[in-house]
């Protein structure tokens, strides 16, 4: 088994060592680009071992007992590295995989002249070894260790383009101003943006790691006993630890009010985007909290628990409709399609908090929505990739001459849109349906809240899918393409969304759980009803995907609701006042230390040399005047 695991995360890193280290050279051999074919052949090698791993470790069912496997670490503290093979990680390990590898045959052709290929393949190839990690470690500790790496890696890959020369790869209208605000971004200020915004979250999650070992005596998610460790601290104790431990899949996940760097990762390379979106990084947060979740199993835990899944419910919600509500207003495609990814996340993390209410199912719900929403999100980044090559242009444009001439990515582009919509009867109609099930489920508790929430979330998502359909293939302004051939990005982004009828199928003809609770809660009349609004509402964008009127709206929505001036303006004032302090605090022990505490010493040595003359008659004085000061305090307290 260890042969496998090393196949699995250190292959991909291996061979992305030669192109690094050719690219380095001050002398750069003329063969040096062709090194990218080995780094691609490395995660071929890593899918292969996740496969391995799928078909031939423990079973592949939801009930099944997970499978173990232990290398020894620092066994006297209990800490070891400890991969876990269940029916989650298996799962998304071949998802993540798999998807890494079409993205990186597609980045054969769509980075082929970038002037930073080594730096590029080392950190995308690291990338996809550190989820790989995330997913399979069941101790914290290593799990950190994976989740570090995506954090360095993400820095790595969204600032790629450090030198912030081409438009093409900024977010927002260059030169543009909300009042004191740049609203644009460069590649380096985005990717300091997303490394700054996720270690807001990282510090709490280290601490809570931290207490997690020294309160449950291991790190291991699946034999930490949450219930005890709840009995043990309390409900504030554990809401308090939940809650700090959450903070990094917040963050990770871009979640309110850390949503911001979200958008503008976007400054990276198209195939850098189509991954964090689909399956690392940002799915690293909602996969931990599903993760959690399973060996929690907080349909069983106390009261403690029912605050932090609360808590991620109603979060999740508001991320997912303010998500859906950004991205309906956004015109740069790729911004569009962030936007509708934080939605969707949110979704995810709301269906795993409904857990607590309503079971298992809730997890496996959010669980294979993600599966789904990875396909068809990886098609849409890999589409928009090949438009920006071919127009030139990172907003929506085109229409049906583009469409004539990119015909794939017409195509692929119309499946994935329809399957990712909630349409009946396509792929994620049958779990948006369960989707909807679950927060029926939370009546008796929140009312129709959430209900409400999710249907008007899904009404907007399909409409801004459907709009950018049509701004790129039907309605938008003409534009002028510019050949580049193609032909590897096609079969990439083709392969990728013929997944999602792959998915349809096993969907609607596997009787098993969870799918067979798929198909029953499809065949409800109220599912059918929202399917049928989200038709509505997609039909309706794909015959007006802009509407003058409502411009001024579509800016502010564009604009993140003005969101960026908590991350560019409020926050750093925040930031520059408490340094202030700080200064100020500084230069106040400075002058203690150095100034105030020094004069006092010499005033005082100075005195006593004043008094030490050597003659007698004044220390006599002083012993006299000594005496006489006891005796009169004596006297006056009644000695």
């Amino acid at each position: 088994m260890i042969e496998v695991l090393a196949i699995l995360f250190l292959s991909p890193i291996i061979t992305s060592l030669p192109i690094a280290l050719a690219w380095g050279l001050e002398k750069r051999p003329p063969w040096a680009d062709k090194l990218a074919y080995l780094s691609v052949f490395g995660l071929f090698l890593s899918l292969v071992a996740a496969i391995y791993i799928l078909l031939n470790v423990g079973e592949l069912t939801a009930e099944s007992e997970p499978v173990k496997y232990v290398i020894p670490w620092l066994p006297a503290v209990n800490i070891n590295f400890v991969f876990i093979f269940d029916y989650l990680s298996k799962i998304m390990g071949t998802l993540t995989a798999f998807i890494a590898f079409l993205i990186g045959i597609y980045g054969l052709e769509y980075m082929k002249h970038d002037y930073r290929l080594g730096w590029y393949w080392f950190f995308f190839n690291l990338f996809t070894a550190s989820m790989l990690l995330t997913v399979y470690s069941d101790n914290m500790l290593m799990l950190l260790i994976g989740w570090e790496g995506l954090g360095i890696a993400s820095w790595g890959l969204i600032g790629h383009w450090f030198r912030d020369d081409d438009h093409l790869s900024y977010v927002g209208i260059i030169d543009r101003k909300v009042w004191k605000l740049n609203m644009f971004w460069s590649p380096s200020s985005g990717a300091w943006r997303a490394i700054s915004t996720i270690r807001i979250g990282d510090i709490p999650m280290f601490f809570a790691v931290g207490a997690f070992m020294v309160l449950a005596g291991t790190l291991n998610i699946s034999e930490i006993d949450w219930v005890a460790l709840e009995h043990k601290i309390g409900f504030t104790g554990i809401a308090i630890l939940m809650i700090a431990f959450m903070m990094g899949p917040f963050t990770k996940s871009a979640q309110l009010p850390f949503s911001e760097w979200l958008m503008t990762a976007m400054t990276g390379p198209t195939t850098v985007s189509a991954l964090l979106h689909s399956a690392t990084m940002v799915a690293a947060g909602t996969y931990l909290f599903m993760r959690l979740s399973w060996y929690i199993e907080p349909w069983h835990a106390g009261e403690g628990y029912e605050v932090i899944y609360a808590v991620v419910l109603f979060l999740g919600l508001a991320s997912a409709f303010y998500g859906a509500l950004v991205a309906a207003g956004c015109l740069e495609r790729k911004v569009l399609l962030a936007a509708s990814t934080m939605s969707s996340l949110g979704l995810m993390f709301a269906s795993t908090a409904a857990s607590y209410w309503v079971g298992k199912i809730a997890i496996l719900v959010g669980f294979w929505y993600l599966v789904t929403h990875a396909f068809a999100k990886a098609t849409l980044f890999l589409v928009a990739g090949h438009l920006i090559h071919e127009t030139h242009d990172r907003f929506c444009c085109g229409n049906l001459e583009l469409a004539k001439k990119l015909k794939i990515a017409f195509i692929a582009t119309i499946v994935a849109t329809l399957c990712l919509s909630g349409i009946p009867p396509l792929t994620a109609y049958w779990v948006k349906s369960a989707m909807d099930g679950v927060m029926h489920s939370l009546d008796e508790h929140f009312g129709i809240f959430p209900l409400i929430l999710l249907v008007l979330t899904s009404a907007v998502y399909s409409a801004f899918l459907a709009k950018f359909l049509a701004l790129n293939f039907l309605k938008g302004r003409e534009v002028e393409v510019h050949a580049h051939g193609g032909r590897v990005m096609s079969f990439a982004y083709a392969l990728m969304v013929s997944m999602l009828l792959v998915l349809l199928y096993f969907y609607t003809t596997t009787h098993e759980e969870p799918f067979a609770e798929f198909l029953h809660e499809g065949f409800m009349v109220s599912s059918f009803a929202v399917g049928l609004l989200v038709l509505v509402t997609y039909l309706f964008a794909l015959r007006n995907p802009s509407i003058k009127a409502l411009s001024r709206i579509g800016m502010f929505l564009s604009d993140r609701m003005y969101l960026p001036f908590l991350n560019d303006y409020i926050v750093p004032k925040i930031g520059w006042i408490m340094a202030t302090i700080v200064d100020c605090g500084n230069r106040l022990i400075d002058y203690i230390c150095h100034s105030a505490f020094p004069k006092f010493f010499e005033i005082i040595s100075y005195s006593l040399r004043m008094i030490q003359d050597g003659r007698i008659e004044r220390y006599l004085k002083i012993v006299i005047g000594f005496i006489l000061v006891v005796l009169v305090a004596s006297t006056t307290v009644g000695w």
